[in-house]
């Protein structure tokens, strides 16, 4: 008798298919349907750093025996992009929206007054300018390790003295908030936050004095945070792990999102 069994990654994205239907559920409380959208967005994570990474690896060894082949990885590929695809859709065409009937706004960079322009202006100064870290890249300066996860932005300069182009980097630290209130007397009475994002892109320029900024994007990037360890090889079971948990934030690269 042959038994069938579910494909446990499969499996994975099928409940977080379910729980973003949750998200979808006009019925549910707006905040409710934001929490579980939030839910999805950090499982799809966790999906990219401990799942997917086995697979990728198999994929480009060439290793076509037992779950592992090129038709399952892109269907699990497929299904999980599809997936994320559709958080943004529901993000951006139904959530927000309805978070704007209800007097609460993220306020993008065209929108603003002059009075939240000035404001934004003044925070990055004070709070985001001081922790950036613009490298520029040439053959002293190779591609930096950017850690896993973590907001940054790659920058095509051209300098006016002598036209020369240049590609930098700039690395967003975490302890920066995402998310930034307004004050309520530029708010119009309503709630109105910025995103960091935004904050930087509509500064970027008092980053790179005496430069013109042709291009300019954002990414992320999703490492492999799975833990391998062997506990009959590993002596020390604590420093093994200390040591694992350091090297996480810099594994191989299995994702890269753009903007």
């Amino acid at each position: 008798m042959t038994i069938s069994l579910l494909d446990r990654d499969l499996s994975i994205l099928s409940f977080n298919q379910r729980v973003l239907t949750l998200a979808q559920r006009e019925d549910y409380p707006l905040l409710e349907r934001l929490r579980f959208l939030c839910i999805v967005a950090s499982n799809m994570d966790e999906f990219f750093e401990v799942r997917m990474p086995q697979q990728l690896q198999a994929v480009q060894d060439n290793v076509t025996q037992g779950l592992v082949s090129m038709q399952r990885f892109e269907k699990i590929s497929n299904k999980a992009h599809a997936l994320v695809a559709k958080q943004y859709e529901l993000f951006n065409d139904e959530l927000m929206p309805a978070l704007a009937k209800e007097g609460v706004h993220l306020v993008s960079g065209g929108v603003r007054t002059p009075e939240q322009k000035q404001w934004v202006a003044q925070y990055f100064k004070r709070e985001v300018k001081p922790l950036l870290m613009p490298v520029a890249l040439d053959p002293s300066h190779p591609f930096p390790q950017v850690a896993n996860k973590s907001l940054n932005f790659i920058v095509d300069l051209e300098y006016a003295h002598n036209q020369e182009r240049n590609i930098a980097i700039v690395r967003v630290p975490r302890v920066v908030p995402r998310l930034v209130k307004l004050p309520a007397n530029i708010s119009q009475k309503e709630q109105c936050f910025v995103s960091l994002t935004s904050i930087i892109r509509a500064n970027l320029d008092d980053l790179f004095t005496g430069a013109r900024i042709l291009h300019f994007s954002q990414f992320r990037v999703t490492r492999n945070s799975d833990l391998a360890l062997d506990e009959d090889d590993v002596a020390n079971l604590r420093i093994a792990l200390r040591e694992e948990l350091a090297h996480r934030q810099y594994g191989d690269a299995v994702r890269l999102e753009v903007s």
